[in-house]
């Protein structure tokens, strides 16, 4: 009896030790490619709470030393998500390490830039006696439509991503709820607002003068910009906007039903992630813009109306053409 207790012993050890071995060496995950669809795994569904372990199945989470993307790791130890093949390791660096950095330098820099713009160049001031009524009811519906949500859906995409810092649990979740509710309205909305305007926000020959004069935002002159309807930062952001916003959504939904492989839901995170930077930094700027940089420029996404000063010299190119065509006077709001 002791004999065989000293030989399972023996082989105990034995397989402990191949085990090691391997572990230093490389490892084979096929056979787990899927672990991204079992039930157990809560990390794409529960997004925010930041566990190490976020993603892998009991049992898959490695701890060893960085090797691959030494550049990013500068060779500290990573845990959690570590496939040895396709972009495990680069996804867990970048979730667990980078991600949310870049996220806090946005929401922090971007409105300190803004805030020094307005204390040094200060508010743009138009007579707003004589109102033209430039965007109809419809436009107006369709815009707050697609802005609500996609607000929405921003904030509860932040809450997501600092979640470990919010208290995660419940709280997380429902900013998840909100996050995937809110999705399907905007896309409805976007698919009509994109309808609506994209033949205005095609880009034009004199929107490269505007960017060259950075629309006249630098300056404290009113002279006149080159611009149609939408001004070329408009129509940069309306197809970050929809475009980008219809990027979100498709990667977003990957995430959610998780419908594919672990390597491709890891690719569509990054995406989501690395897009994600540039619509939230492109919506603080276009809130900034809609309510501080002009005088009484909300107006014009509550009632449809500009005044007819801030439209001739910020919206040179479209005055013109209303002007020409005669329908300006049809255009005038009576007091």
């Amino acid at each position: 009896m002791r004999l065989i207790n000293i030989l399972l012993f023996c082989i105990i050890i034995a397989i402990s030790q191949a085990s090691n071995n391997n572990f230093k060496g490389a490892i084979d995950l096929s056979y787990n490619k899927d672990i991204y669809g079992k039930n157990q795994i809560e990390a794409i569904k529960n997004w925010g709470v930041d566990t190490h372990s976020a993603g892998v199945s009991l049992g898959n989470t490695l701890n060893f030393e960085g090797g691959s993307i030494d550049p990013l790791t500068s060779g500290q130890k990573i845990d959690g998500i570590r496939g040895i093949v396709g972009l495990g390791e680069l996804f867990t660096v970048l979730q667990n390490q980078y991600f949310k950095l870049i996220f806090l330098a946005i929401i922090i820099l971007v409105p300190l830039s803004f805030f020094g713009h307005f204390i040094v160049i200060g508010q743009r001031k138009f007579n707003h006696h004589q109102k033209l009524q430039v965007f109809s009811k419809f436009n107006i519906i369709v815009h707050w439509g697609a802005a609500i949500p996609f607000v929405l859906i921003c904030i509860t995409g932040l809450i997501m991503v600092f979640g470990s810092y919010l208290g995660g649990g419940s709280f997380v979740r429902f900013a998840r709820d909100i996050h995937g509710l809110a999705t399907p309205i905007f896309v409805v909305f976007g698919v009509l607002m994109f309808a609506m305007w994209f033949k205005y926000c095609i880009f034009k020959a004199y929107d490269i003068e505007w960017f060259k004069m950075m629309g006249g935002y630098l300056s404290k002159e009113n002279r006149l910009v080159p611009a149609g309807k939408f001004n070329a930062g408009q129509k940069m952001w309306f197809w970050i906007a929809t475009i980008g916003g219809a990027i979100m959504a498709f990667t977003g939904g990957v995430m959610f039903f998780q419908y594919t492989d672990i390597n491709t839901l890891r690719l569509v995170a990054i995406i989501h992630n690395v897009v994600g930077f540039l619509i939230i930094a492109m919506l603080i700027t276009h809130i900034y813009m809609s309510l501080f940089a002009i005088e009484g420029a909300i107006e014009a996404i509550i009632n449809g109306k500009m005044g007819e000063e801030e439209l001739s010299i910020l919206h040179s190119i479209y005055y013109k053409e209303i002007v020409d065509s005669g329908k300006i006077n049809s255009m005038k709001v009576a007091h």
